[in-house]
């Protein structure tokens, strides 16, 4: 066990929420040596259904998301419709430090697990609650996924895209993983609080605030008539573009202070003659002439192979990557050098590769990558942990209260 496995040590989270941005959050304390307690109903997290969008094969031995948003935590199949599943889940509150959830409000409220009635009972609570549109407003009870809370209504998919294209491919987990590790930075701050008066704390992230907070630079420039979507060739900054190369590759530029890179790259180029000419290498006179020095980059850069290019650049210094592909990133050198990925073996007897999470401390250092829990896989390990006795757990099953991966898997 690495020291880092030990740093919430004694740290007990309950996790009732689904899908992504939540549970990742409760996977950050699970990294850290904290013990996490995730309940699902009998169906299960939604997550766990997700393979066939994602083009993985359905094998609950073998789940790669699963395990991406829920390594390290206990699993409990629980019935909160009855009351004996709530008492359950208030006797786990009794000795939590932190609870997670992404239920929206007026269910929580319906439930009794709001934060004003949980406060009352259990006041040092760190109460933590992943919304898609915030606590207010005429939206806040409007379902939020990061396809629609995120990106869509968060600024993304309307103007991150070539101006007359259509708009980019959606993709699961990007705004969710954002908003997961705020959430996370919110809670450590609400637990040292707590540690510190005694007194708990709410805490929530949105999915909508996550968003625009992202988008911040350019949305707060929208106020001085900055507008996306436009065309590559209309940039302010020609040399902030993504370029193909004669290999039908894509290899993004990013020179911001434009006046210092412009003349070591019209050297790169070829076009000497530009390195000093008022109309082109300062950039705050370069107006609609920056037309042109895109039009010269882009010939340029499909004159040779995305590899011809690496080589130039990491030798000039230039700021550049090359658009990688996602199979690309399993088998980058930089990636695995700095432990960004790691290998799980899984009990179907494959090995896959797994992300970490992007927070590493050197002193600490990495904590073991396992798998997440079955549906109930550790409900009567739980419950006994609570101080139930056989007989009770045994009567709680028989009034299906809770249920097991056993009784799941052999149905």
């Amino acid at each position: 066990m690495s020291s880092q496995e030990n740093v919430f040590k004694g740290i007990k989270v309950v996790e009732l929420a689904t899908y992504v941005a939540a549970p990742c959050a409760g996977r950050y304390f699970a990294d850290l040596g904290a013990s996490v307690i995730k309940i699902e109903g009998f169906g299960g997290d939604p997550l766990r259904t997700t393979a066939p969008s994602e083009g993985r094969p359905s094998d609950p031995y073998e789940d790669t998301t699963w395990d991406l948003e829920n390594a390290g935590k206990k699993g409990i199949a629980l019935n909160l419709k009855d009351q004996a599943g709530k008492d359950v889940l208030f006797k786990m509150l009794d000795e939590a430090d932190i609870f997670i959830t992404n239920w929206r409000s007026d269910a929580l409220i319906r439930a009794g697990l709001d934060y004003d009635t949980l406060k009352v009972n259990y006041p040092k609570l760190v109460y933590a609650q992943l919304t898609g549109y915030g606590e207010m407003g005429p939206d806040k009870d409007l379902p939020g996924f990061d396809f629609t809370a995120f990106f869509a209504r968060g600024g993304w998919l309307g103007t991150l895209y070539e101006k007359g294209s259509d708009p980019m491919n959606l993709v699961a987990g990007l705004g969710d993983h954002q908003a997961g590790l705020y959430l996370s930075a919110g809670i450590m701050s609400s637990l040292y609080k707590a540690e510190k008066t005694g007194q708990g704390e709410k805490v929530t992230v949105s999915l909508y605030h996550c968003a625009i907070y992202a988008l911040g630079l350019l949305v707060q420039s929208a106020q001085y008539g900055t507008r996306y979507p436009i065309n590559k060739r209309d940039m302010l900054n020609p040399f902030m573009n993504a370029f193909k190369t004669s290999d039908e590759r894509l290899i993004q530029l990013a020179m911001p202070p434009y006046n210092v890179f412009f003349p070591k790259f019209m050297e790169i180029i070829g076009k000497l003659e530009l390195k000093d000419d008022p109309k082109y290498c300062h950039f705050e006179n370069l107006g609609d002439n920056s037309k042109y020095i895109y039009d010269l980059v882009n010939d340029y850069m499909e004159t040779k192979t995305v590899a011809e290019h690496k080589e130039i650049f990491v030798k000039e210094d230039i700021p550049f990557a090359i658009a990688q592909l996602w199979e690309e990133i399993l088998e980058d050198e930089q990636a695995w050098a700095n432990d960004f990925l790691c290998s799980l073996k899984y009990d179907n007897g494959n090995t896959r590769t797994l992300l970490r999470q992007p927070i590493k401390f050197k002193e600490m250092g990495l904590p073991e990558y396992t798998r997440g829990p079955y549906i109930g896989e550790h409900s009567q390990e739980v419950l006994m942990e609570l101080g139930y006795n056989d007989e009770e757990i045994s009567a709680l099953k028989e009034k299906k209260i809770f249920v097991e991966w056993n009784d799941i898997k052999n149905k």
